[in-house]
Formats: structure tokens, C-alpha cells, sequence
């Protein structure tokens, strides 16, 4: 799915906008402008040798995914995408939905631990270096020099602001996209039946749960605290069956960007 909605912001609406794209698609297109070459193709061509580079940094695993991917993706832009049809309007529209398309192309793919080659492999790369950056962030920096480069080749200095455009929306629907994939519910219950309410969530949803242990600040009493951490749909039967266990309880339900461990993401 990542992969065909790749293929779709490339060429169903960046090529004809002749739009100058980021990553190595961007590069691609560049040729595919100047010698009429495959997209697909020149995009492999182009990762075998950053692969090799990267491959130390990013690891085997992460490397085998990405390569399949990548074989996916480019068979898609060369031969599935020319089936659908090709948006011809207004530039701005085909910029916004090629990289709203795209961001989310690319952050399903990024969600399942893998990637399109390319310079998804640079931009791995940093996020190994530096765990900190946010994936859409190092994307935008890298692509910057490709758009211009887009941009002078073809003397065309709208298609350097609509290819801005198409990068900064990439670059926070990647982001956006990521945190919605990976985000989670956390759940905290104030209660004096920590225990009772610990089955109650096993049953109901199949999560663990761990009690903590304060003291109410008003009244002064021992009070239990069991935190939960689970999907929206596991916490909407957690909240009804809770209350039905234990009416006097108290929960407080948050956001939770991500969640590491036994049943959620493992790093």
C-alpha cells in the first residue's frame, strides 16, 4: 500500500506537474526529463552504490526489507501507476497531494521497519547517528540540494517553490503519520481494588497492567494506582468495564506518542 501510494504522488501527479521531487525519485526524474529514462529503474540504479555505504550503519535486516521495497516501489511507478490516471490540473493541488500521498507512502513503509533505498538509506543512516532528529526533519534537510537542483537544470524557479512545498509537507505528514501508527493509550485507575481491576483488564482486553502504590492527598489513605498502556479500541472496553467493576474508581486516559515492550513496539 506504502509503495502505491508512491508510485501515485510520482507519477500520477509530480511527473506531469514536471515537478522537481525529493530523494533519489527526485534524481530520477531529472533523467527520466533529460533522457526519457524509466523512473523505476534509474532509482535502482541509483541505490547499489549508497547501499553499499549505508550498509554498515543501517544493518542486514534493516537492508534486505529496504531493497525489497524498493524492487516493489519501482515496479509500481513504471508499470502500475501508468495505469491509473494522470492529474493534469492545478500545480499547487498536484504539489499537496503528491506530498500528502507520498508522506504517507513512506511513513507506512517506514512504520514496518524498512524503507525505498535510496535516500532513505542517508536519511536511516543519520537516524542511527543521532536517534534524536525526527525522520521528517533529516528527509526535508537532505532534499533541499535535489529540488534546486531540479530547479536550476531546468530554469524553472516556480517548480523550486512547489518542490519546497512538496517537501514540507512530507516531510510533517511523515511525522504526523508516524506518531498516529505508533501512538498508543495509557491508562491510570486510582482505586482501593488494584487487583480486582487488574483481571478485570485482562479479561476484557488481554493487556497486562501494573498497580502502583500512594496516598490519597485529601483523606490521607492508601490508594492503588494500575496503569494500562493499550490501542483506542482496547481502551474504549477497559473504561466500560472498569466502571462497571468499580464505580467509585478514578481514571485518567493520555495520549501516548509511543510504547516500548512486550506486545507493542520492541527497539
Amino acid at each position: 500500500m506504502g509503495s502505491i501510494l508512491i508510485a501515485a504522488a510520482i507519477y500520477n501527479f509530480a511527473v506531469y506537474a514536471e515537478f522537481p521531487m525529493t530523494g533519489f525519485s527526485g534524481i530520477a526524474l531529472i533523467f527520466y526529463r533529460l533522457f526519457s529514462l524509466p523512473v523505476g529503474l534509474s532509482t535502482i540504479i541509483l541505490n547499489i552504490p549508497v547501499a553499499v555505504i549505508c550498509y554498515k550503519l543501517i544493518g542486514r535486516e534493516f537492508m534486505i526489507k529496504s531493497l525489497r521495497c524498493m524492487l516493489i516501489s519501482s515496479l509500481f511507478i513504471d508499470c502500475l501507476a501508468p495505469l491509473f490516471p494522470i492529474y493534469t490540473g492545478s500545480r499547487i493541488l498536484a504539489a499537496i497531494s503528491a506530498g500528502t500521498l507520498g508522506g504517507i507512502g513512506y511513513a507506512i513503509i517506514y512504520a514496518r521497519k524498512s524503507s525505498t533505498g535510496g535516500s532513505d538509506f542517508i536519511i536511516m543512516a543519520c537516524k542511527a547517528v543521532k536517534p534524536h532528529l525526527k525522520l521528517g526533519a533529516i528527509a526535508f534537510i537532505s532534499d533541499i540540494g535535489i529540488i534546486l537542483a531540479g530547479g536550476i537544470i531546468f530554469n524553472d524557479i516556480d517548480g523550486i517553490i512547489y518542490g519546497m512545498i512538496i517537501n514540507f509537507i512530507f516531510a510533517v505528514v511523515v511525522d504526523k503519520t508516524m506518531s498516529a501508527i505508533n501512538s498508543k493509550k495509557v491508562g491510570l485507575v486510582v482505586t482501593e481494588n488494584g487487583e480486582a481491576l487488574c483481571d478485570t483488564i485482562s479479561s476484557c482486553s488481554g493487556r497486562g497492567s501494573t498497580i502502583l502504590y500512594g496516598r490519597g492527598g485529601y483523606k490521607k489513605g492508601d490508594k492503588q494506582v494500575v496503569l494500562v498502556a493499550c490501542s483506542q479500541k482496547e481502551m474504549s472496553a477497559i473504561e466500560k468495564n472498569i466502571k462497571t467493576a468499580d464505580d467509585k474508581s478514578f481514571m485518567i486516559v493520555m495520549n501516548s506518542s509511543e510504547v516500548h515492550g512486550e506486545g507493542f513496539r520492541v527497539i
